[in-house]
C-alpha cells in the first residue's frame, strides 16, 4: 500500500482550525504519536490539566467564546459525518447501514468534542492568565470578530466540493496577478507554520487510523508497527502536495473580504509571542482531540469489515 485507507484528506476533515486564529489541526514530532486506547466509545475527553486556576479556565471559556469555538466544531462534525460516508462508499459500499451511521455520529459527538477540546486546551495554554486575556483582547475586537467569522464561513463553503475546487483555482489565479497578496498569504502561513504542522497532523491522523484497523484484527499478522510506520511515511510527499494546496486555497477564499492592511495586521498578531502561544496551545489541543478519533475510525471501519458489533 502507498496511500493509507484513509488518505490524506482525513486530518483536514478532521480539522484544519488552528494557527494564530483558527488555522491548522494536529501538532507534534510526525512519528511515532503516542494515542489513547480507541473504540467509537472511546473518543473521549483527553485527561484534564492537573491544576489550572479558576482564572485560568475563566479566561479560556472566554477565549472559546471569542473564537467561537462552538460553531468550529460543528462545522468538524459535519465534516466527520460525511467522511464517515466516504469511508463506507470506499471500503464496505452499502454495508454499514444505520448502525455505521450511528457509530460515526456517535465517533463525532458534538458535546464529547467540545468538552474535549476545552479540556485539552485548558491544559495547553498553561497558567498565565494573562497571556489568555491578551490573545482573547485581540479576537474580542473588530478586525478579530472579523477573522473568525470568515475563518469559519470558508470553512463551512469547503463542505461543498465544488467550492473547494474554484477556491483552487482562484488561489492560482491569485498567485499569478497579485503577488502582494500572495506573499502576505505566505507569510501567514510560514510564520504559523501551518504546512508542517499540518502535514504532521495528516500523517499522526493516518497512522492512528492504521492503529485501529490493526486492534481490531482487520490486517491479521501481515501489519506490523514497522510496516504501518513505513506505509504512512511513504504518504508524505502527496500529503504535503495536497495540504499544501488546501491550506493556501482555503485561506485565499477565507481571508478574500480582507484588505491588505487587515491580513497584514493579523498576521502581525499571529507573529507576536501571544499569538504564537495561541497557535502552539490550538495545535496541541486538537491532536489530543482528534487523533483519538482517527483510531476509532479505524477501530469501526475495521470491525465493521470483519462483521464484528461496532
Amino acid at each position: 500500500m502507498t496511500e493509507g485507507p484513509t488518505g490524506p484528506r482525513i486530518a483536514w476533515r478532521l480539522g484544519i482550525v488552528a494557527a494564530a486564529g483558527m488555522l491548522g489541526v494536529l501538532a507534534g514530532p510526525v512519528l511515532p504519536v503516542a494515542v489513547a486506547p480507541a473504540a467509537a466509545q472511546e473518543a473521549e475527553a483527553p485527561s484534564g490539566p492537573a491544576a489550572a486556576s479558576p482564572e485560568v479556565v475563566a479566561e479560556v471559556d472566554a477565549l472559546l467564546a471569542a473564537l467561537r469555538m462552538g460553531d468550529t466544531i460543528e462545522v468538524l462534525r459535519e465534516e466527520g459525518i460525511e467522511y464517515g460516508r466516504t469511508l463506507e462508499a470506499d471500503m464496505f459500499p452499502g454495508a454499514g447501514g444505520s448502525r455505521w451511521d450511528a457509530t460515526v455520529a456517535l465517533i463525532y459527538d458534538g458535546a464529547r468534542m467540545s468538552e474535549a477540546f476545552r479540556t485539552a486546551l485548558i491544559g495547553e495554554v498553561g497558567g498565565d492568565a494573562a497571556v489568555i486575556a491578551e490573545i482573547r483582547s485581540f479576537f474580542e475586537g473588530d478586525l478579530g470578530r472579523k477573522v473568525i467569522g470568515l475563518e469559519i464561513e470558508g470553512r463551512r463553503a469547503f463542505l461543498d466540493d465544488a467550492v473547494e475546487e474554484r477556491a483552487k483555482v482562484a488561489w492560482e489565479e491569485t498567485r499569478e496577478a497579485d503577488a502582494q497578496r500572495a506573499d502576505l498569504l505566505e507569510r501567514f502561513v510560514t510564520e504559523n507554520d501551518l504546512v508542517e504542522s499540518n502535514v504532521s497532523g495528516a500523517l499522526n491522523a493516518n497512522l492512528a487510523f492504521y492503529r485501529g484497523m490493526a486492534e481490531s484484527g482487520a490486517f491479521g499478522d501481515e501489519m506490523t508497527e514497522e510496516r504501518m510506520l513505513s506505509d504512512v511515511w511513504s504518504q508524505e510527499p502527496t500529503v504535503r502536495q495536497s495540504t499544501t494546496e488546501w491550506v493556501y486555497s482555503y485561506l485565499n477564499l477565507a481571508y478574500a473580504p480582507l484588505s491588505d492592511a487587515e491580513l497584514e495586521a493579523y498576521a502581525d498578531f499571529s507573529a507576536t509571542p501571544a499569538g504564537q502561544k495561541l497557535n502552539t496551545a490550538l495545535f496541541g489541543a486538537y491532536a489530543q482531540v482528534f487523533t483519538p478519533i482517527s483510531r476509532a475510525l479505524g477501530l469501526a471501519v475495521g470491525r465493521q469489515m470483519q462483521g464484528q458489533d461496532i
